[in-house]
């Protein structure tokens, strides 16, 4: 993949607090050009041999492959959760002017 390759990354949050403090810490540090904060999210999946429903937050994480695994090993850092969610997507199409800016931002 080349490095200059715009990713959509997806991960849940515990609360708003982890939420917003993963998305300011990304984005400060250049990893991230913008994250979307989605309250509301209710997520069902088995862990631990049991299924389980929790309400988290899902951030939308716009960066480049250049900076994603600089970017993992912060989310992982700073994330609560023993198994933090983390699942990126490369954008194949877009409003080229908008990926050209997260190119800029995130420093790919």
């Amino acid at each position: 993949m080349p490095d200059d390759v715009v990713l959509l990354c997806y991960c849940t949050c515990p609360d708003a607090a982890s939420a917003q403090a993963i998305a300011t810490a990304l984005v400060g540090e250049r990893l991230a050009a913008c994250v979307n904060r989605l309250p509301g999210v209710a997520s069902t999946y088995r862990w631990r041999g049991e299924v389980t429903t929790d309400h988290e937050e899902l951030l939308l994480v716009k960066t480049t492959a250049t900076r994603f695994e600089a970017l993992k090993a912060r989310l992982l850092e700073l994330h609560p959760y023993a198994l933090p969610e983390l699942v990126a997507v490369p954008v194949e199409r877009g409003h080229a002017g908008y990926l050209d800016w997260v190119r800029g931002q995130s420093g790919g």
